[in-house]
Order: C-alpha cells, then structure tokens, then sequence
C-alpha cells in the first residue's frame, strides 16, 4: 500500500510538473484578440527551461528557447491590419489562438466612470441595438489587487455585439466605436479600472516613493493611516451589518427606505488596494502587450484638499512611469473632472492638474465640464466623452484634420483695468454659448474676488469688473459646479484654469 502511495504521489507530481512545463501565455492572449498594426509585436509567456518555442501567424514565423526560469518572449515583425488570423505558439504541446484580427489596440483605466458600463449610459436601448460592430473587441482585466508586479492577469477577449455591448466600459467603448468608424480597421480595447481608486493604486509602488515631489504625500499618508488591525475592523463591521438589518427590516415594516448598509472596510482596501496594488494586479499583467495609446478617467478620489494638490505631480508620473515601463512613448490622454456638485472636494485643483500635465508630450484631455450631473458623479453622457477623446486621437494621433480640444489658456496679460486671456484651440473662432459670456471672476491684489464681465475679441477675452480698478489675476470656471459657456467654434467646451497661483 504505501508502495501504491508513493507512485500515485509521484505520478501526481510529475503531472503537475508536466502541465507547469506547457507552453502557457498570458490571460492577455486569447481568441478574439486585436493585435497592434504596424508596429513590433511582443508575444511571451512561459514553458519548460531550456524549451524551443516557434511563435506563428499571418505566415511569419519567430522562433527563441525559454529561459533558465522558464520565460520566453519574441518580437514579431509590423503587421497590417488585417484578419482574421490564427496565432500558434508551439512547443512541447501548442497553444492556438483564433480569430486574431490586427487593428488599433487602445488602454483604458480608472476608477468607477472609466468602468462605467454602457448599459448605465445613456440611451441604452438604443445603443444595444446598434452596437453590430464585430471588428471592436474588449478585454476585460479581471484580476485584483497585488503586493508584488504580477506576470499573470485574468479576462478573455469579448466580440462587440448588442448582447455584449452592455458590459464594455462605455468610455472606452464610445471611444472606440469613434476610431472604428473613422479608420475602418478593427479596434481592440483593454479595460483595466476599478471604481473608487485613487491614483496612487495604479502607479508603480517603487516609482512613487522613489519621487521627490512625493515625498509630502507619504507623509500625509502615515498620519492619516489607521491601525492596523483587520480583526478589529471585522468584529465591528459585523456588529454593523447586525444592527442594520434590524434597522432595514424595521424600516421595510414602516414603508420607509432602508439605512445604507455598512462597507466592509478589509474588502474594500483589498479592492482599492494599497499604493501601486492596482498597478501590480491590473496593469503589470498587462506588459510590454502592444498598444497604440492610453486614455485615463480618474481623479474623482483624488479630489479631496489634501490629496489634490499632489494630483499633478502623480498623473505625470503614473504617464511618465506606464511609457517607460512599456519601453514606448505612446500617445496618452485623459478625461479632464466634469461639473459636478458634491460638497467637501477640490475639483478645480485636480482640474488644473490635467491641465498642467499637457506640458508632457504626445498628451491630450477631453474637457467635461459642460457634460456632468450635478447630483451624480457618474454622469450617464459617456458618448460626449467618448467623441472628445476621439476627436483628440484622430486629429493628433492618425492626422485627421478635426478639432482636437477646447480653448486653452495661452497667456494673459493686464491692460489697465481689464485682463486680457489668451487661447488656443480656438477651432472657428471663441463662442459664449447661450447667450452673454458667464463663469468669469476678477480680484486685485487683496485676493477678493467678484464676479466680471467678459467679451470676445477674436482668440481673446477680455474681463473686468467695476469693484477692481486694478486687476491683478482671472479666473475661469473655478468651481466645482461652475456656471459657465466659453467653447470654440467646433463646439468643444473650455477648460477651466486661473492666471494666479494664490492659496
């Protein structure tokens, strides 16, 4: 008998053994997947050492042997967008994947209205009935929060059809079905985002603290830090749980809304992770996999006063660290913080964040400030979002002549009593929509400010107010539910910013 045990352990262990020597990639490869056109094309994964791995598709051949520690990885020459294809990597067994088209490959992430699906869009219905696009596919990162960089994600390629439509990110989705139409090749978007997460999860642990400008965050972030101790936090969130089904149940019985329910606080770090969790579990996975560009929808829990003012320096180094970490400069934009009316947040700082962050190149940002609910932090207009975003990549990125952003400041200087703004991206000239020109303010020197009159004069505005006989800075849209209507000619809005720098 104990004869008979050891062979069915070992014949166990060599099975194991067996199957951890298949040629394996990662989640990121699968059937139904787009491959990027016209640029190198990594293809990785793992296999027995020492293996001899031939990697094939669309009659080229890229052949290498796995390394020491079992990795692998070739680089397949530029393809045409084309397909659909059937890549097969061979070794020791064959992996084969089907219906690879090669197209436009673009990286979605965020927090929640970056995962904002489309069936909580707006005009659902509609949207599902014409969502027949076969050559738009989604991969959705699936995988969690992680202490370490992870090689292995999770998710499966999903073909665009009015079944599946309703689960894609909406941004992503609205954007994609833009470049789709325009370029007539197949599109692939990556969806890696979790609702609620701060922009610290998604970068790089190492290259946050290894950050100068950084340095004040982590300092706020050890005092504000709670002590540890999950248990505790169980027991109470338990005693919670109780408590508020009595309070549902009592108010189900007197016909009134039910309590909200308490949050698992150990859940919910877990899901929004600790700094650079996300960045390990959702995004490392995801490496060197070819991409055309990134789009970024956050900012949101970013908001709060203390945390804001760190915004700029985190957002270009999250663009910074993801190109370097890709070894690509790849064109990266970002949904700028719509209108939206919650107390107790700075969305004018982390506004002027994104604004400042396109000092870096190859940058872009869709300016929402006009498309936000007061009420609501997820705005169902994802289809404006999705056509700014767009509008950027075709006009910047494949040279369409189109208008690729709202005004932006360009200067200013003062004439006497006035201030005189610059812009650019004026596309057809500045317009005040609806009527007189609003969401301007004025201060002198003493930092009192009050509400101006403002005029177009071509690419300028010029303000001022009779209580300021000598101006001295300008504001424009500085709220967070700012009323205001300055766009150019193409009917994009503009963005928010200030000419001082003041506290």
């Amino acid at each position: 008998m104990k004869r008979l045990a050891l062979l069915l352990v070992t014949s166990a262990f060599l099975t194991v053994a067996a199957a951890r020597a298949d040629v394996k990639l990662p989640a990121i490869f699968g059937d139904h997947m787009v491959l990027q056109r016209d640029t190198a094309l990594p293809i990785w994964g793992t296999a027995a050492p020492g293996e001899e791995i031939t990697v094939s598709i669309a009659g080229q051949t890229a052949t290498t042997k796995a390394g020491a520690d079992g990795k692998w990885s070739v680089k397949l020459t530029k393809l045409s967008a084309a397909g659909p294809h059937i890549l097969t990597v061979k070794g020791k067994n064959t992996a084969t994947f089907s219906d690879v088209l090669v197209g436009e490959v673009w990286l979605g992430s965020g927090q929640s209205n970056m995962a904002m699906t489309v069936n909580r869009a707006k005009d659902f219905e509609q949207e599902q009935a014409a969502a027949k696009f076969p050559q738009i596919r989604m991969f959705i990162e699936a995988s969690g929060a992680a202490n370490s960089a992870q090689s292995e994600g999770k998710g499966k390629w999903v073909i665009c059809t009015p079944e599946s439509v309703g689960g894609f990110s909406a941004t992503a989705y609205f954007f994609g079905r833009e470049i789709h139409r325009a370029l007539n090749v197949p599109v692939g978007l990556i969806n890696s985002s979790v609702g609620g997460t701060p922009i610290e999860s998604w970068i790089a642990p190492e290259a946050q603290k290894a950050a100068p400008e950084l340095k004040g965050f982590f300092e706020l972030q050890a005092k504000a830090a709670r002590p540890a101790d999950p248990e505790k936090a169980k027991a109470k969130f338990e005693k919670d749980t109780a408590a508020w089904k009595e309070a549902a149940a009592k108010a189900k019985a007197d016909g009134k809304p039910a309590p909200k329910r308490p949050q698992d606080p150990v859940a919910l770090a877990e899901r929004k992770g600790n700094v650079g969790g996300l960045f390990n579990g959702k995004i490392a996975p995801l490496i060197p996999y070819a991409i055309r560009g990134a789009l970024w929808y956050q900012g949101e829990a970013n908001s709060m006063p203390e945390k804001a003012r760190f915004y700029e320096a985190q957002l270009k180094l999250l663009v910074t660290d993801w190109r370097a970490r890709w070894g690509s400069d790849f064109p990266f934009a970002w949904v700028q913080l719509p209108n939206f009316g919650g107390p107790g947040r700075d969305w004018p700082a982390v506004r002027e964040a994104m604004l400042r962050t396109l000092v870096l190149p190859k940058t872009g940002m869709a300016i929402t400030i006009d498309i936000g609910e007061e009420r609501d932090i997820h705005p169902k207009n994802k289809q404006d979002v999705g056509r700014r975003l767009a509008a950027w990549a075709l006009g910047t990125v494949y040279g369409q002549k189109v208008a690729t952003s709202g005004p932006l400041p360009a200067g200013h200087q003062v004439r006497g009593s006035e201030v005189v703004l610059s812009f650019k991206h004026t596309g057809g000239g500045l317009v005040a929509k609806g009527g007189e020109l609003k969401g301007f303010v004025i201060a002198g020197a003493d930092k009192q400010w009050q509400p101006a009159t403002a005029r177009i004069e071509g690419d300028k505005v010029i303000v001022s107010s009779a209580a300021v006989k000598q101006p001295a800075a300008a504001r424009y849209a500085w709220e967070n539910w700012p009323t205001c209507n300055l766009f150019n000619g193409a009917g994009l809005p503009a963005s928010p910013f200030r000419t001082d720098d003041w506290r």
